[in-house]
């Protein structure tokens, strides 16, 4: 929490609960704590005191006027609000060992539901260009909004030998230069990202770690996906080769461009990290003032602490 007040002098109302409050453990403390050795005939007919009750009351009610003074003294804190324009690139690994069926109906099959469920979920005024990777990387649909163009470019992704993940960054980095601009505001440069699944390691083209490097100098994080399970394998000329996951790579390029890595080892799991990367991208931190916020604690705990008190029978100490 980054909490600051546009009028902080108001905070010294903050006494006036702390006042309330130290009066109330004042008179508690004054308050006999014997009870007589023989009930009248009154306190059989009257319902018991329950001092959890009156506790809940005052504190609901001192929370309530402090939330208030927060608000009256206008505080500003990060909120998430949805972003307007941003560019997303989808890189996907097209490598041979994308056919393995340890993710059913196959690893390459049930990332291509889920790369176009996550570009359907995108802010309309995104931006969105897909780029695919084996021994070399090939720009498949420049930066648009139109998702069905993506889509169906998503639908026609074809396997090929070898993995280049740094080829395939780097492609990547150069779809930004073909975004269009805003009509609005054409000189404004929005946030891009790019979100690469892969399931193995480079044994092809740049290096990886640099590419993610270079990412970084240009503020382009890098979101990876390591798909699959360690079990996975795929059939060459009859040869059962494994093709386990390679976690590791994926890793230090997601921390060497300031991204994050995720992994997924079947289509439930991959539709959940697409929804996590939408989140992360679609809303962006912004200090702002954020009264509303304590005046609406201010009025639950009012509320809270109303109840209390009619089902207290209004009896404070």
């Amino acid at each position: 929490m980054n909490l600051e007040f546009l009028l902080p002098h108001r905070l010294w109302w903050l006494l006036v609960p702390i006042g309330i409050t130290c009066l109330y453990v004042f008179l508690l403390l004054r308050r006999p704590r014997t009870t007589p050795s023989r009930p009248s005939n009154l306190s059989r007919i009257l319902p018991k005191d329950r001092a959890w009750k009156r506790h809940l009351a005052v504190g609901a009610a001192v929370l309530s006027l402090v939330s208030l003074v927060v608000a009256y003294a206008k505080p500003k804190d990060y909120t998430e609000v949805p972003r307007e324009r941003a560019t997303v690139i989808v890189a996907i690994d097209v490598s041979r060992s994308m056919m393995a069926q340890d993710v059913k109906p196959s690893r390459l099959a049930a990332a291509q539901t889920a790369a176009k469920e996550f570009v359907s979920s995108l802010p309309p005024r995104f931006n969105v260009a897909l780029v695919s990777f084996a021994a070399t990387a090939e720009p498949l649909v420049p930066p648009t909004t139109d998702r069905g163009a993506v889509e169906r470019a998503i639908d026609g992704l074809q396997l090929q030998p070898s993995t280049a993940i740094g080829e395939g960054i780097y492609t990547s980095l150069d779809q930004l230069k073909l975004v269009p601009p805003d009509p609005k505001d054409p000189k404004a440069v929005a946030p891009a990202a790019i979100v690469l699944l892969s399931d193995g390691a480079t044994n092809s083209g740049r290096s990886s770690l640099q590419a993610a490097k270079d990412s970084k100098k240009l503020n382009v994080p890098i979101y990876t996906i390591a798909y699959g399970t360690a079990n996975g394998y795929v059939l060459e000329n009859g040869v059962r080769q494994p093709v386990p996951v390679n976690h590791g790579e994926l890793l230090d390029v997601a921390r060497a461009s300031g991204g994050k890595k995720l992994s997924a080892e079947s289509a439930d799991q991959l539709g959940k990290v697409y929804r996590t990367i939408a989140q992360d991208i679609g809303y962006e931190k912004v200090f702002v003032e954020v009264t509303e916020r304590y005046a609406g604690l201010a009025l639950l705990c009012g509320f809270v602490a109303a109840l209390s008190v009619i089902s207290l029978a209004a009896r404070w100490p």
